[in-house]
This record gives structure tokens, sequence and C-alpha cells, in this order.
């Protein structure tokens, strides 16, 4: 199953499947410390390494910036000491906003993988496209839709359980 198509849709592989437990599992690290349960893990698709691994920050740290994408990729460019991360895929809970769009195609990821859809703020299959912007210089190829009832059952829960505070 290969969710929703997107640009340069590719197929869902065993791995990703693999790579989104352990992004869920940042996700709810990143819940317990009170954050939107958003993960995010680069890995290497030619050894299977794990390059990095992150949950969303943006409170915790005092930096809009913090998500859970923006944090892997600057975690992956200090380990390989390259800004550009070229063919590594990034596998995430939740479909990214435009400004991590925007960095994962700076940082010329080769793969996109993310779970659930986001229609308020995602910017892949929803909101502006990034990728399919005539703007965009380096456009990943896209699988969305892994283990996406986890993800969004993950978030569902969580803005509930803060509403009902």
């Amino acid at each position: 199953m290969t969710g929703r198509a997107a640009t340069g849709s590719v197929r869902i592989v065993d791995h990703d499947h693999r790579t989104m437990r352990i992004a869920l599992d940042a996700a709810q690290a990143a819940a317990e410390r009170g954050e939107t349960p958003v993960g995010a893990v680069i890995i290497d698709p030619a050894t299977d390494e794990i390059i990095a691994v992150a949950g969303n920050g943006p409170i915790g740290a005092h930096d809009p910036t913090a998500h859970a994408e923006i944090l892997a990729l600057r975690e992956a460019a200090r380990k390989l000491g390259n800004y550009r991360l070229t063919g590594l895929t990034l596998v995430v809970t939740l479909e990214p906003c435009a400004m991590c769009a925007g960095a994962i195609s700076h940082a010329r990821i080769g793969r996109l993988v993310f779970g659930a859809e986001d229609a308020k703020g995602g910017a892949v299959i929803n909101g502006p496209r990034f990728f399919e912007q005539p703007t965009c210089h380096s456009k990943p190829l896209v699988a969305s839709g892994v283990l996406a009832e986890e993800s969004s059952a993950m978030l569902k829960a969580f803005f509930k359980a803060r509403r009902l505070r």
C-alpha cells in the first residue's frame, strides 16, 4: 500500500515500516516532553545505517524551527560533515510543512517517506505542494501513508489530552 501518490512518488518498501517505527518512538518521546508528537529518522539506504533520529522540539528549545525534520537534518549534516545529504532517506511521521520541505530540498534528500497527511500544515501532498513548484531545485522521491493510521492516532490522542486539561 503506497498511500496517495505525490510527484516523484515511489513504492513503499519493507524497511520503510521498520524505520517509521523508530520515527514513531521519537514522536512518542517528543509527546512525553510536551511537544507535538512528530518524529524523524534519516537513513542511508545503501547501508541501512541510521544517521539521525529526532523528535519535535520547538517548545523545549524555544525555537520555532526545531521541527523533527529540521533537527534530524542538522544532526545528519553535523555527523557527515556536509550540508548536502544527497541520496539519503528522510522518514517522518507527519507530512512536512513548507519550512521543512524547503530544508529537505536544500539538503538534497533523495527520498522522503512520511506517515500521516497534514491537511492544514502539510506542504507535500497538501497546501503549496512544495516539490511541484518550478522554483524547487531538488525534488526527493516521495512515498506517503506509511503507518499513517498510527501516526495520526498518536497526534489525535495528544491533542485530545491537551484539550481535556
